[in-house]
Order: C-alpha cells, then structure tokens, then sequence
C-alpha cells in the first residue's frame, strides 16, 4: 500500500504486513512516521523498529472498539488479491490464523430492502442489529431457543464474530416477541387493505402431552390474483375451553384482527364437530353484515378429512385380512431361505410384476393400500407357499382375498383424489367438485353391493359422506360453476348421474343459490357506488342513520330494475361458450384477465375460489393422525408459542419459502 503525505512524497518499498492496512507511512525529511488511520496518532513507521508496536497501538485504539480486532492477529496477505471471498474461506483455525480476511460487500434482506448493499468494511458491529438477525433465524427455521446456550452454538459464532455477546433464552424470547408484534402489525394493515373478503380455517392440533390447540388461518385471493394464506392464531385450548366456550375464542381472534364484518367462509377441519358452533359464530358476524344471510356465510368442512376419514373405514373393516396380510408378509420376508422359496414359487406361478413385497406403515394409510395392491399381485403364490411350507399359518380364504381386491379398489380412488388436492399448487375452490362427485357415484355403486361384508362398510362410509354433502355441496357446486371450463354443465352432468330423475330440482338449487349470491355483491357493489361503503369493506354501515332506512329500498331498486337493465354478469358469463380444457389453465389468471369485463361478478369469483375446502397439509394428506405439535415448542408459554408459529409462517411467507 503506497500512502502519499501533503508534500507529495511517496514510499517507494512494499509494505507487506496487514498492520499497514490502518497505517499511513509519512516521510518528512529522514525521518517515517506511521500515522493512524482512525485516531490519526503519531508512531515511528521505520523499518527497523517492526510493526509491533503499531500492532499494539490498534488493539489499544479507543475509536477501533467496535471493529473485529481479530484480523489483526493474521500474519500475511495474498500476493495477487487483497479481497478474499467468503464464497473460498475454508473455516480452519490455522488458516484463519495465518490469513488476512478483508471484509467483503455482499447483499443482506434482512431488515433492509432487497436492493441496499452493506459494505462490513465500513461499517461497526451492532450487537443489538446481531440479536434480532439470531432471533429472526430462530423463529425462522424453528429452532428451539435453547439453541444459544448450546456450546457448539457460541464457539460458531464466537469464532465469526468475537464482539457478539450471548445473552440467555429470555432475551433471545424478548427478540422474538418484538419481531412478532412487528410482523404482526404489517399483516394486520396488509389484511385491512384488502378489497376481496377473507376466509378463515380452523384446525385443531394436538400435543406430546395431549394438549389441545386452536389455529386460525386466513385465505384470500390477493389484488394480484394470487391465492394467500397466513395463520393468525395459535390459540392453547384449556380446561376451561370447553366446546360451548369455542366460539367465543373464536369470535375474539376475529375481533383482535378485525376482520369479522369481512369474513365470507369458515372452513373446519371435523364433519363431527358440533354444527351449533359455527352457527352461533355466523350469527355474530351476520350481526354487523345484515344484507348477507347466514346462508351466506358459508360453511365448509375439509375434503381431505372427508377423504381420511371414509378410507379408515375401510381399512377398519378390513382389519383382520390387513393384519393376516401383514403377518404373511413378516414370515415370509424373516429368513432369505423362506424369500427365495416364495420367490421360486411366484416365478413358477408366471406373476411377473417388479414389485416386492413389503410392510406397510401403519399410520400412512396410502401405504397400506400400496401394500395391500401388491400383496394382491402375488396372490397365488401366497396360496402355493402354504403347500410348500407347513409353518406358514396365515394364509387367506379365497373370500378375503375378494374383499381385499375390493377394499383396495376404494382406496385406489381415494388415494387418487387425496392425490389431486395434496398435489395441486394452486388449490382454489373449483378443482374439488368433481373429485367429491366421483367420491359420491361410488359410494352409491358400494351400497348396492349384495355382499355382507362390503355392504355395512359402505353404507358407513356414505353416511359420513352425506353429513359432509348435505353442508357443503353447494359451495362446491358454486365453485365449479365460476370455473370458465365448466359452468352449469359440470354440474348438469354430475347431478344427473348422482340424483337421477330429480336431478333438474337439485340444479335449480345450485342455479338460485349463485344468483342469491351473486344479487348479494350487486346490492353491495351498488351501495359503494352511492358512498354508503367503502371499498373493501363487505357490506355498509349498520349505523343508525336515516340513510339506513332506505336499505330495503336499495335492495328493491336493484331487483326491480334488472329487467330493465344491461345484463348482468352472471347471465352474460353463464351465456357465453364455456372455455376450452388445458393442461396449464391458471384460474385465478383467467379472472384477472376477465375482471374488467365482470366487474361484480370477478368480486364474487374472488372470494369463493379463495374458499379453503380443505385444511389438510400436503404432508399430511394419508396421515391417520392430526397435527401434533413438537416438544420444544410445546413446552413454552402460550404467548410465546403463538408468537413464534404465526411468525414463522409470515416469515416463509415474506421469503417464499423455508
């Protein structure tokens, strides 16, 4: 490094160590002086007197306290490049020891926009900036907060960065609840904002210790078109919450983010859970939207519980075939002596397939199926094995083997349709419909079998489905109607093939129940139009002025003068041809497209495709179980667990993923 001083005077050797890096080397007659760079302090800087003593004046420099005096210990630097990329730093203590690591500017999200560059070089170690970075990646990825007090935790971060100082779990919690009530507030303004309505889910989850949770999430289709969905509750269920008790926590998270008077769908996990819990919760909410019915508000139960549900029917029917099933399986696969005589015997038997046999995991119902599907293949040489091995004791009957062929075929289509809903990135409303009415054709075919075993399994599994049919077959209905590839006439043709001669009744149903819908977002559309609502809001002010009293005649001026008027969007939209079936159509893409055009009715498509009809994870979707949450999560306090899951979820959000 060549430093010139006022008289123009330049050095004229290389200075090799990387003290010089905070060092100006000053001649001034015959005599070097090394001048400080950060206190601008006076040293000798000739070449006989070393660079120790500069070495220890910056570990002493009172304006480099903030700086890593680390680096100083290093002892070279490279020859071609005095930048060494972080992207090249093999972590070894005895290179750090003997190489210089010049701070590099690279590119840091967090806390800052996308776009701003931090030169470290420049800038001071900010412990507080530090702890909250520590905390966002706690809540981040899910670490337990214990993790800072766990030793290889602080040698890592001692030997990055030795200024950072380890504080213990509750200031570390302390981080986290400040970038909660942070995270919180921007989601709170960014849901109010919103123009669409919002649907809320509502799961149940469970614990190690059977502790019993309450997470509320909301769904919407942003004003970009893109389908949204954000946990804003994780509410710890008590003693004292008892089923009676639930609407109420309900109601309050509603109340907290404010978001009642724009609440358009509930969706529940359970078709079990007792009805008159979402009523009372519907009639406080219709409470301030009294140009909505309760009908409108809907109600939904989760598809993929639905589907959970039924296919452990079946398995529970089939117990004791599974069971024998498995225990063939056990034997057979015990020794290599038994494998290579059942394999003998099923080449002998010419059954070709390339599956092998193997157990299933019980609490993944789609891996019994598998097992069951493949056991089937091998279905003769199970019988030849029980001739060729007197030890062999589980053999099945021929009419087991007929009700596991039967069974399995069930679980064929269940695991197909689970299969569409877990594996759909876009799972609006609109794609359930059809799968549900598959679902409902065979369970009608199932019933009318004449077998005793097949025919109470069926009739079980169809009472279920009808409890679940009976509530939401008209939103599903509605959904696949605003699906321009289908209209009426996906539900013209499913309803012919369910309900037969009194089909045309039913279509009538799904046919007034869109245009009440519909007439809904009309009244409303109107009323802002007029100003007596604002964009966003879902229905106008329920405040008791004289202009109230003209509502009824809102609502008789619209029904009144649709005759007279253009056509509506719905009928222009039901009118035209239905659009062309592809592999790659995006629903939300064509409304956005389409919304100029169906301004009334795009509002209405909005917040129906946004509809949760599920509430199963991806993950989660042949679970036997529910959610259970993680013990270091679940030993927390309630505040805090609440704050680290929504959190997370915010985060993932915000950052597009894990």
């Amino acid at each position: 490094m060549e430093i010139s001083n006022d008289s123009g005077t330049k050095k004229s050797k290389r200075l090799t160590s990387v003290v010089w890096n905070h060092f100006e080397r000053v001649r001034k007659a015959d005599i070097c002086y090394a001048v400080c760079v950060h206190c601008k302090k006076k040293l000798s800087g000739s070449s006989n007197s070393g660079t120790t003593h500069l070495r220890n004046h910056l570990m002493r420099c009172l304006k480099r306290s903030n700086f890593d005096v680390s680096q100083l210990l290093a002892a070279k630097r490279r020859k071609k490049d005095n930048t060494i990329s972080l992207a090249n730093i093999s972590f070894d203590e005895g290179q750090r020891k003997e190489e210089y690591i010049k701070p590099t500017i690279i590119k840091f999200e967090q806390e800052h926009k996308k776009d701003e560059i931090i030169n470290f070089g420049s800038s001071k170690f900010d412990q507080e900036r530090s702890q909250l970075d520590l905390a966002r990646m706690i809540i981040l990825h899910g670490y337990p907060l214990s993790l800072v007090e766990q030793v290889g935790f602080k040698v890592f971060v001692k030997n990055l960065q030795p200024l950072f100082e380890f504080l213990p779990n509750s200031s570390v919690e302390i981080s986290c609840m400040e970038i909660y009530r942070r995270e919180k507030e921007k989601v709170f303004d960014m849901i109010n904002r919103l123009h669409g309505r919002i649907n809320l889910s509502i799961e149940m989850w469970l614990s190690t210790e059977n502790s019993s949770y309450l997470c509320l999430s909301a769904h919407y289709i942003d004003e970009e078109w893109t389908l949204q969905k954000k946990i804003l509750n994780f509410v710890t269920l008590d003693s004292s919450h008892t089923e009676d008790l639930l609407p109420e926590v309900i109601i309050k998270c509603l109340n907290e983010w404010d978001i009642d008077c724009k609440l358009f769908a509930l969706t529940l996990d359970d078709c079990s859970i007792d009805d008159d819990i979402t009523l009372r919760i519907k009639e406080r909410v219709s409470e301030k939207r009294p140009f909505l019915s309760t009908r409108q508000l809907l109600d939904i139960r989760s598809a993929a519980h639905l589907i959970n549900s039924i296919a452990q029917d079946a398995m529970d029917a089939l117990h004791e075939v599974i069971q024998k099933i498995r225990e063939s399986i056990r034997y057979i696969r015990s020794s290599q002596v038994l494998q290579g005589k059942f394999n003998e015997i099923a080449q002998h038997a010419r059954i070709n397939t390339q599956k092998l046999l193997f157990l299933d995991f019980p609490v993944q119902w789609k891996s019994t199926y598998l097992m069951l599907e493949t056991a089937l293949e091998y279905r003769s040489a199970f019988s030849l094995f029980q001739e060729h091995d007197p030890s062999y004791s589980s053999t099945l009957t021929d009419e087991e083997w007929e009700w596991a062929s039967s069974v399995t075929g069930y679980l064929k289509l269940l695991v197909e349709i689970t299969n569409v809903f877990s594996g759909n990135k876009f799972p609006t409303a609109n794609i359930y419909f059809p799968e549900i009415c598959d679902v409902h054709i065979q369970l009608i075919d199932w019933c009318r079998s004449s077998d005793n075993f097949l025919s109470p399994m069926a009739l079980k599994m169809k009472a279920k489905f009808d409890k679940y049919w009976n509530k939401c077959s008209l939103a599903l209905a509605v959904a696949a109607v605003l699906d321009p590839r289908f209209k009426m006439k996906l539900v013209e043709y499913y309803y012919s093939l369910i309900y037969g001669s009194t089909a045309l009744e039913r279509i009538k149903e799904v046919s007034d129940g869109i245009k009440e819908l519909f007439n809904a977002y009309s009244i409303c559309s109107t009323m802002i139009d007029q100003g007596s609502a604002l964009p966003g809001s879902s229905l106008p002010s329920t405040s008791c002025s004289s202009r109230d009293r003209l509502k009824g005649f809102d609502r008789f001026l619209h029904e009144t003068s649709q005759s007279q008027s253009m056509t509506s969007d719905l009928d222009k939209y039901l009118e035209e041809p239905i659009f062309p079936r592809n592999s790659d159509f995006n629903i939300l893409n064509w409304w956005k497209v389409h919304m100029p055009r169906y301004p009334i009715l795009s509002m209405m498509a909005r917040d129906v495709l946004g509809t949760p009809m599920s509430t199963l994870a991806p993950e989660l979707a042949f679970s036997t179980g529910g959610r259970v949450l993680d013990s270091s999560r679940s030993s927390l306090n309630s505040d805090t667990r609440e704050a680290l899951i929504c959190t997370q979820d915010w985060l993932r959000n915000e950052s597009g993923g894990t």
